[in-house]
């Protein structure tokens, strides 16, 4: 079955990055009202780099029943806010001399296990009463996550634009498609005219000849040898 030229698309909302990426917004702006002082510029720094790549990630869903090549590049920019974001956050663990959980301690498996686990039911409460090290350390785990499956997201995304192409190769080969139903269509009817073997057989001479005749002319047109 032929791929449909305009595929489904918009289901962002069943995304893991995109549910990922809402938990880091959501995140963000509880860390942002508990430890930033008001008027830090790194407010709205972090809140805008939070929303851009929950946002993008949306767009580029949308985008891509018309341009993977869009919905490429927006996942793209998704990733690389969310990545701006992590330095946001592990540069507040620097300059308040906090440490950076390594992933295979107690306490950063602990908190692998909850950011992969745990709907923002169970997250919001604990951000919400954490210690500032506690809470940017369960941020910082959550954007390595969602930056993780955006890489592969992106891979898939790549290998499936090599394959298939965007909704330009689609609609060329739709027509394609439909060009070569209409001329077996034609040749069917011309040669259902045939009453016996001897008429078939001249219809099939003379198409063949005709053809010949247009593959000649198309020859010298484009300079092509013979």
């Amino acid at each position: 079955m032929p791929r449909p030229i305009i595929p489904p698309h918009g289901g962002y909302k069943a995304l893991i990055t995109y549910r990922k990426s809402d938990h880091i917004f959501r995140g963000t702006a509880i860390f942002v009202r508990r430890f930033l002082k008001p008027g830090d510029r790194t407010i709205g720094q972090m809140e805008q780099a939070a929303r851009s790549g929950k946002q993008n990630i949306i767009e580029g869903s949308e985008a891509s029943a018309t341009s993977k090549a869009t919905e490429l590049t927006l996942t793209n920019v998704a990733k690389a806010s969310l990545e701006e974001l992590l330095e946001d956050y592990l540069d507040y663990l620097k300059l308040h001399t906090l440490p950076e959980w390594p992933k295979d301690s107690p306490k950063g498996l602990a908190a692998r296990r909850l950011c992969r686990d745990a709907d923002w039911d169970a997250l919001a409460p604990r951000l919400e009463s954490a210690s500032a090290e506690t809470a940017a350390n369960l941020l910082v785990c959550l954007i390595r996550q969602c930056t993780y499956l955006l890489a592969r997201q992106i891979a898939r995304l790549e290998t499936d634009f090599t394959l298939h192409g965007g909704i330009r190769e689609r609609m060329h080969a739709a027509r394609t498609a439909a060009r070569a139903a209409t001329w077996e269509t034609a040749v069917h009817s011309r040669l259902s005219t045939a009453r016996t073997p001897a008429e078939l057989d001249a219809l099939l001479s003379s198409m063949t000849s005709t053809l010949r005749r247009l593959a000649s002319t198309l020859r010298r047109q484009h300079a092509w040898p013979p």
